[in-house]
This record gives structure tokens, sequence and C-alpha cells, in this order.
């Protein structure tokens, strides 16, 4: 029997591999070390053989030790897998124990929470969506080899896709959903219904696998046409051999005929050349923006784990954090911030005017300063450097350089550099409580 609460928490954690072998902590509480199940990458692990637990007697959480150890890109996923059964069954006039009773309680919750856990990673619309909003997918039928995509109302639909040129058809060659190939004994081009390994030989028409095909472009259709075209001019122009009274009149019309043919001809050739043009370019177009999408991937509250398309991430990956209002570049390791942060750098307000300098307390200078950084001292009302490691105050001139002027009160303590001497136009008054020290072989000259 458990002595211990069951918490609202999550009942999944992810760590990345860079602990090597562990421990790696779960903060959910268990009644046995078989109501976990531990991943390592998509790689569900088995206990003993890849990992062991351990659990508090007290608390119910508890950690897990890799056999092998992980390393930094691994991620080690712990998440609650307790077995969806009722062990116990009261009977009438039976026993009916604290024990028996908090144990059973203990075990209903911990199903819940994982069905919870389980829901939280569901796709599912907000809470806060019309309750006229229908989440049910289309039949199957209605969405096989099509994209999900949303209605004008919201609602789950499906579309279609340009997909991918892979040019001239072959055998043996591996083919995926919406690949679009051209057909070279024919010119036909046709897109994948079906993803498979291409075997036998062209024409795809009487191919084995032409049910997993489908024709985007019928060329030889266009060329039927074409010679039909020119089928007809050839008649036109027999028509007018054989006639003898309007022989001029025919003659011309076959004349007419014959150009008209040619141009037919023309046309049928323009139309077959820009219907294959249209296809290349809706494909290099789906490419290239296939190609921007997995490089940038728009706005995101949080770092993504996969690109949009479901696969890994890659180093100069891009996407627009909505929660910092920032663009966050991947390196191959960890999401950062791709522009600098106004916060620690030197803005200028133009060209011709004023930059601003970080402005501080003593206290608040920086812990390990280098020579050449300047600041503007809120202490001591006035701009100092750090120089030949120690800080120092930096004068300003007036008047074209001919006077130097300085406070005449000294409101905060201060403590003259070691080795460094000072002066000051008097007369200067010291604030109530405020001691100037003078350390041991510098002076302070008060003119």
């Amino acid at each position: 029997m458990a002595n211990y609460p069951i918490s609202n928490v999550s009942r999944r954690i992810v760590y990345t591999g860079s602990a090597g072998a562990g421990p790696y902590a779960f903060p959910f509480e268990v009644l046995s070390s078989a109501d976990i199940a531990v991943y390592k990458n998509t790689t569900l692990l088995t206990i003993t053989t890849n990992y062991t637990v351990t659990i508090s007697p007290t608390l119910g959480t508890g950690s897990i030790t890799l056999v092998v150890a992980a390393t930094t890109p691994d991620r080690i996923t712990i998440t609650g897998s307790r077995a969806i059964e009722r062990t116990t069954d009261f009977t009438t006039g039976g026993d009916f124990f604290a024990g028996t009773v908090n144990s059973e309680m203990d075990s209903q919750t911990i199903l819940v929470q994982q069905v919870a856990e389980t829901a939280e990673r569901s796709l599912k619309a907000p809470v806060t969506d019309p309750t006229s909003v229908n989440m049910t997918l289309p039949v199957n039928t209605v969405r096989a080899n099509k994209f999900l995509s949303f209605d004008g109302t919201g609602n789950p639909s499906t579309s279609n896709a340009v997909g991918t040129y892979r040019g001239n058809w072959a055998a043996a060659s591996s083919y995926l959903v919406y690949d679009i190939i051209k057909d070279t004994s024919n010119n036909n081009i046709y897109i994948c219904l079906t993803a498979h390994t291409s075997s036998g030989s062209q024409p795809i028409s009487s191919n084995a696998d032409v049910a997993k095909w489908e024709l985007l472009v019928d060329a030889v259709a266009a060329a039927a046409s074409a010679a039909a075209a020119s089928a007809s001019a050839s008649a036109a122009a027999v028509s007018a051999g054989t006639a003898t009274t309007q022989a001029s009149n025919a003659a011309a019309s076959a004349s007419t005929a014959t150009t008209q043919a040619g141009i037919a001809t023309t046309q049928a050739g323009i139309a077959t050349t820009q219907a294959s043009n249209a296809v290349a370019s809706a494909v290099s177009a789906a490419a290239s923006l296939a190609s921007f999408q997995n490089t940038y991937f728009g706005a995101f509250a949080s770092n993504p784990t996969l690109d949009p398309s479901g696969g890994p991430l890659t180093v100069g990956d891009l996407y627009f954090n909505t929660v910092a209002s920032r663009i966050l570049v991947y390196s191959g390791a960890t999401w950062g911030y791709v522009a600098l942060d106004a916060t620690v750098v030197v803005e200028k307000d133009s060209g011709t005017g004023s930059a601003t300098l970080p402005a501080g307390t003593t206290g608040q200078r920086t812990a390990s300063p280098i020579n050449g950084m300047l600041r503007y001292n809120s202490t001591i009302a006035g701009f100092e450097g750090y120089v030949a490691g120690a800080w120092g105050g930096v004068g300003g001139a007036q008047a074209n350089g001919a006077i130097y002027e300085n406070a005449q009160s000294v409101t905060s303590s201060y403590t003259l550099t070691t080795s460094k001497n000072g002066f000051s136009v008097g007369p200067i008054t010291l604030g109530s409580g405020v001691v100037v020290t003078v350390p041991s072989g510098s002076r302070w000259v008060v003119l």
C-alpha cells in the first residue's frame, strides 16, 4: 500500500542525454517500477536490460539509471505506463480495508492522469472555439492520399498538393505519393498515387503498376490531335485537286486549309509545350515552397522539435518565437536568438546625436572588468573608466577645454583608488554620515 498522496503533475518528463547514464528523475508518484515506460529517442527500453528504477518509499517519486550511457543529442523520455486494469474486487459482507481502498483509488487517479497526459499531446481545438466547430476528420475514402487542411469555418477538410518532380521514369526506383514523372515512351506526365518501387518497363499505361499512377498530361492525345489536323489538311488538298469547275476557288481553299492545318499543328505543339512548362513550373514552385518551409518554420510559442514535414531539425533552421517576439536559429544542438539583444549594446539616437552608456551605482560595476570599459556612476554622479586594473573618474572640460567643473558636495561615501591621488576645487561639503577615505600613500587635495 502506498503511504503517499498522488500529486497533480504531468506523468511525462523529457531529458537530453547530457547526464550520461543518469540518474534521470521522474516527479510523478508510482506504485511500482512497472508503472513507467522509458524511451531513448524513439526506442522503448526494457527494464533491467536497459535501465534500473529507484523509487522513494515515502514520496513515491524516483529515478531511472541507464545501463548504457546516453549522449547529449539523445532524448530520454519517462512517462506513466500503469496497466489499465482492476486487481481488487470488493464482495458483499467481505473485508473493506482502508489500505486496499487507498491503493485502488491511487491506481485510478494515476490512470486518469495518464489519459490526461496523452490527451495533452493530441491535436485539439482551443476551448474558446465556437461550439459549432466540428473537429471530426473526413471519412477515410475522402481523406486518402490527401493533405489535412481546414475550411473557412475552421473544420477539418482535405486538399490535394503538387508533388516533387522526379524526372524521367526509371525501373527499380522508390517513388513516394505525389511524385511526378515523365513517361519517355510517349511523353505523358503522371503523378504517383501509391508509394512503391517501380518495376517492368514503359509505357506506364501497360505497366503492372499503372493503378499506382494518375495521368496529368496526355501528350499522346495532343499528338493525335495534331495528326488529325494534318490529315484534314491532306483531305483538303485532295479535294482541291479533284475540283474542275471551281479549280481556282478550290486551289485557294486548299491553300487556306493547308495554312490552317499548319497553324493547328503549331498550336498543338505550343499547347503540349505549355502544358509541360506549366507542370514543371508548378513542381518547381512547390519544391521552392517546401524548401523554404523546411528552413523557416513560421511562428511558434516554443522551440520546435521537428521540421514542418515531421523530419529532424537541421543547422540553420529558423522560426519566430511569439512569446519573446524574436527570431531564433538552430545551431545543431540548441535554439538561439539571431538578433542582437538591445539591452547589452550601446545605442545611439542618430548619426550625429548621442549614445547612451550603461549607468548604475558603484556596487553595480561589472564583476570582471577589462581595460577600456566606460560607464556613468550614479553614486558619484560622474563618468568613470577602467584602466590599469582600477576604476577612475573621467573628467569633462567646458569652455573649449579651459574649464573643468566638479560638484560642491559629496553625497555618498567614497574611497580613493589605492596608489591614486585626487583633487577638487572647494568649497566641498560632505553630506551627513558621508566619509571620504584616502588610502595610505594617496592624497586628496581641495583647492
